[in-house]
C-alpha cells in the first residue's frame, strides 16, 4: 500500500478487500462489531432505524440480523459503502461531522471505531445526538488517549499487524471523560466500560491469518486502551 499520512481516509480504498477477508487486517473489527451489537436491544417498534456512523464495510450487519432495524450506514468512502450494501446495509455517502440525515430520525446510533478518527469530536458528537430520537440509544466504542493506548494501538499494534500501518493518529484518541462531557452537552448520559480482545483469539489470529479465529471482545473494568459506551438521549419535557 502507498505511504499516506496518518488517518488519511483514502487508505480505506486500498484496504477495501480486507473488510471481509477471513483473518485479514480488519479481523479485530469483526470482534468489535459483535461486541457493539450485543449492546443493541431488539427494535422497540416496527420500522425502527439504526444509523451506523462510519459504517465502513458493514461489519455490524450480520450481528443485527433478526433485531428488526432498518440499517442505514453512513461513510465517507464509496468503496466501503459498496461492500456494506452487499451485506444488506442501506448506504449513505456522508461525513459523520455533518450527517445527511434528518434530526431525530434514528432509534439507535452506533459509532464504532470512528471517534478516534475524527478531527472535530464536538461536532461529531453533536451530529450523533442530533439524529437520535429522544429516548434513543447511542452505542459506541473507541480508543482511550494515554501512553499505554498509544503504545498498544499504534507502536505494538502496527508492529505485529493488529492494525494497518498509519491508520490511526494517536493525537485523535479520546479520553472517556471528555466523551462523557461532550455527550452530556447534547442530552445523552453516557456510561462507559472497558473492553479487551480475548488472548486466545489474538494468538489464533497471529498463527492462522487466513480464517476466522473466533476471537471476541469482552468487558473489563479497565478503560485504559479500549472502551465501550452506551447512553440514551433524554426525553423532551
Amino acid at each position: 500500500m502507498r505511504s499516506m499520512p496518518r488517518n488519511d481516509p483514502r487508505q480505506y480504498d486500498e484496504l477495501a478487500a480486507e473488510w471481509w477477508r477471513p483473518g485479514g487486517g480488519f479481523e479485530l473489527l469483526h470482534w468489535l462489531a459483535a461486541a457493539r451489537a450485543s449492546l443493541i436491544p431488539p427494535a422497540a417498534r416496527p420500522g425502527a432505524v439504526l444509523v451506523d456512523a462510519g459504517c465502513g464495510g458493514g461489519l455490524l450487519a450480520p450481528h443485527l440480523a433478526g433485531k428488526g432495524y432498518h440499517h442505514v450506514g453512513v461513510d465517507l468512502r464509496e468503496s466501503g459503502l459498496r461492500t456494506a450494501a452487499d451485506h444488506g446495509v442501506r448506504p449513505v455517502n456522508g461525513d459523520v461531522t455533518a450527517l445527511p440525515l434528518a434530526t431525530g430520525s434514528a432509534d439507535v446510533v452506533a459509532a464504532g471505531e470512528i471517534l478516534e478518527h475524527v478531527t472535530d469530536l464536538p461536532g461529531t458528537v453533536a451530529e450523533l445526538a442530533r439524529v437520535l430520537k429522544p429516548g434513543g440509544l447511542l452505542v459506541l466504542d473507541t480508543v482511550n488517549d494515554n501512553p499505554l493506548s498509544r503504545f498498544v494501538t499504534v507502536t505494538l499494534g502496527e508492529l505485529v499487524g493488529l492494525a494497518p500501518k498509519n491508520l490511526h493518529d494517536p493525537a485523535l484518541f479520546v479520553r472517556p471523560q471528555r466523551l462523557i462531557d461532550e455527550c452530556a452537552r447534547h442530552g445523552v448520559r453516557l456510561r462507559v466500560r472497558g473492553a479487551r480482545p480475548t488472548l486466545g483469539g489474538l494468538i489464533r489470529w497471529g498463527l492462522l491469518r487466513r480464517e476466522r479465529t473466533g476471537g471476541r471482545i469482552v468487558p473489563t473494568g479497565l478503560t485504559a486502551v479500549l472502551y465501550q459506551g452506551t447512553g440514551r438521549k433524554e426525553e423532551r419535557s
